[in-house]
C-alpha cells in the first residue's frame, strides 16, 4: 500500500460538527452518510483519510465508479491538461477534440462486432438518465412501449429506471425471474434453474394469454449489483440473446456498474460472448467524474433531433478523465488482473464459511464480490434449504468493518449482502488486508451479546 503522510486530524468538535450539520441540513433521502459517518479530507488509491486522522480502505469505490481508485495520477494529469489548455468546460453536445478522443478510446474497448456498427448518445451525467435514454431509443425504434426486466434488478432512481428495477411498486414492466444458485426462484439453481428461467421467458413472450404484448426491449445486468451480486449464467445470457433476437426485441445490457474491467473482462457481456443491441454505460467511464452514455446498433438510430437532450452532456473534464482511465485499464491488463485477484479473494472468503455458519453464500465475478449473511439457527425460508437472511448481523458487520478501517456497502433483497467493490489497482497485500479485516469484523459481530436475529430474538 502506498505510503502517504497522514491527513491533519481536525479537532473532534470540528468534524463532529460537520456531521451534525449534515444531518440537520441534508435530505432524509441521504444514504451512505447514515452508515458511514466519516468526513473524508484526502484520498489516494484504495485509501481514504478522514478528518479524524483515521485511514480507511475503501471497498465501496464510489459504488464502482473509481476503477483506478481515488486520485490516480493518470486521471489527475488528464484533468490538469484540459484545465491548463484553456479548452471550454461546457459545450452542450458540440464536437470537441476531448470528446473525439473519448469516443475513439471507448469504441476501441467495445466488442469489435458491436463497435463497428454503433452510434453513441451522450446523456445527462448519471447512469439512470442513460437507462431512460435506452428505453426511449428502443421504444422509438420498435414502435412498442412495453419492457422486459428481471427480479432483483436495479437500473437507477428516475421513474422509468425505477419501474424496471426490483423494488418497483407501480409495475408497468413485465418482470421475469433472474436465475440464481442461492435462493433460486425455482428452488433448483444451477443449469437447470437457468433453463427453467429461459423457458419461462419464452412462454411469457409466446403465450397470447400471458398478458404481455410484444415488448420494445429487454434490459439485463450481466451481474446484478444492488440486487445482491448475482452473476448471470453465461449460457442463460446467450439464451436471452437468442430469444430476443428471434423475436426482434432489442437487448439492453446495463453495464453501469459492471463495465471497465470490474468483472474480469472489459465489459461483462464478453464473458458470455453476447453482443447486445444497446449498452448503458456510466460510473467508471468518467474516470471518477459524472458521465453517462448509451452505445447502440446504428439501425436503432431512428429518433428525432432533441429526442433525448440535457444541458450537461458535454462534461469535458469527465471525458478526459474517462479517456485516461479506459486507456490505462486496457493497456495495463487490469480487467484480467481483476479476474485473477477476484478469484483469489472469493476463495479466501469461501474458506471462512467453515468457521462462520452465518455466511450463507459467497459469490461474484472479478472484483465485484458479495458475502450473504444469514441466521443459521433459524429454520429455512421460502421452501428451500437456505437459512433466512440476517439484516441485523449485516449492519453489525458493516459497522465492525468501519471500526477496523474498512468501508463496505450492503446490498441484496434484505440488505444482507456485504459488497466489495475495490479499485482494479488493488494489490495482493491490500486484498489480503481487506479479507482479514472483514473476517475480523465478522467474528466481532458474531460475538456481540446484543445482536438480535432477523426474527427479533436475542441470541
Amino acid at each position: 500500500m502506498a505510503v502517504t503522510e497522514p491527513a491533519p486530524a481536525a479537532p473532534p468538535a470540528a468534524y463532529e460538527g460537520i456531521l451534525r450539520r449534515q444531518s440537520m441540513r441534508e435530505s432524509a433521502a441521504r444514504t451512505y452518510a447514515r452508515s458511514l459517518p466519516i468526513v473524508p479530507v484526502r484520498a489516494r488509491g484504495l485509501t481514504i483519510e478522514g478528518a479524524d486522522g483515521r485511514r480507511y480502505l475503501d471497498c465501496l469505490s464510489g459504488a464502482g465508479t473509481l476503477a483506478l481508485g481515488h486520485n490516480h495520477p493518470v486521471v489527475l494529469e488528464a484533468i490538469k491538461k484540459v484545465l491548463d489548455s484553456g479548452a471550454p468546460l461546457h459545450v452542450l453536445d458540440l464536437a470537441t477534440p476531448v470528446k473525439d478522443a473519448f469516443t475513439t478510446e471507448l469504441f476501441a474497448t467495445l466488442p469489435r462486432e458491436f463497435a463497428d456498427n454503433a452510434r453513441i448518445q451522450f446523456c445527462g451525467p448519471a447512469g439512470t438518465d442513460a437507462v431512460e435514454a435506452a428505453f426511449k431509443l428502443v421504444r422509438a425504434a420498435t414502435g412498442r412501449s412495453g419492457l422486459l426486466a428481471f427480479t432483483g434488478a436495479y437500473h437507477g432512481m428516475t421513474s422509468g429506471a425505477l419501474a424496471a428495477s426490483g423494488g418497483a411498486e407501480d409495475v408497468r414492466v413485465t418482470r421475469l425471474p433472474f436465475p440464481q444458485d442461492y435462493r433460486c426462484p425455482f428452488g433448483i439453481g444451477g443449469d437447470r434453474g437457468a433453463q427453467i428461467s429461459a423457458r419461462w421467458t419464452e412462454s411469457v413472450l409466446d403465450d397470447p394469454k400471458s398478458g404481455t404484448p410484444a415488448p420494445a426491449g429487454m434490459i439485463i445486468e450481466p451481474v446484478q449489483g444492488e440486487g445482491g451480486v448475482n452473476p448471470a449464467p453465461d449460457g442463460w445470457m446467450r439464451r436471452m440473446r437468442e430469444i430476443t433476437a428471434s423475436r426482434s426485441i432489442p437487448l439492453i445490457a446495463d453495464e453501469v456498474q459492471t463495465g471497465v474491467g470490474r468483472t474480469g473482462a472489459f465489459w461483462a457481456v464478453e464473458h458470455s460472448g453476447v453482443v447486445p443491441d444497446v449498452m448503458v454505460l456510466s460510473k467508471a467511464i468518467g474516470g471518477s467524474l459524472p458521465l453517462a452514455v448509451i452505445v447502440y446498433r446504428s439501425e436503432l438510430d431512428t429518433w428525432q433531433p432533441g429526442a433525448h437532450a440535457g444541458t450537461f452532456r458535454g462534461n469535458q473534464l469527465a471525458m478526459a478523465a474517462g479517456t485516461a482511465t479506459l486507456a490505462h485499464v486496457r493497456e495495463n491488463g487490469l480487467a484480467e488482473r481483476a479476474g485473477i485477484l477476484g478469484a483469489r479473494m472469493l476463495a479466501s472468503l469461501r474458506a471462512l464459511t467453515a468457521d462462520h455458519p452465518c455466511i450463507g453464500d459467497v459469490r461474484g465475478r472479478g472484483l465485484m464480490i458479495g458475502v450473504e449473511l444469514v441466521d443459521p439457527e433459524s429454520p429455512p425460508v421460502g421452501g428451500g434449504n437456505e437459512a433466512p437472511p440476517d439484516p441485523v448481523l449485516a449492519v453489525a458487520v458493516q459497522q465492525e468493518c468501519l471500526r477496523r478501517g474498512l468501508i463496505v456497502e450492503l446490498g441484496g433483497r434484505h440488505s444482507t449482502v456485504v459488497r466489495l467493490l475495490p479499485p482494479l489497482t488493488l494489490t495482493d497485500e491490500q486484498a489480503t488486508a481487506v479479507v482479514d479485516r472483514l473476517a475480523d469484523a465478522l467474528a466481532a459481530a458474531e460475538r456481540s451479546p446484543h445482536r438480535r436475529t432477523a426474527t427479533g430474538s436475542i441470541r
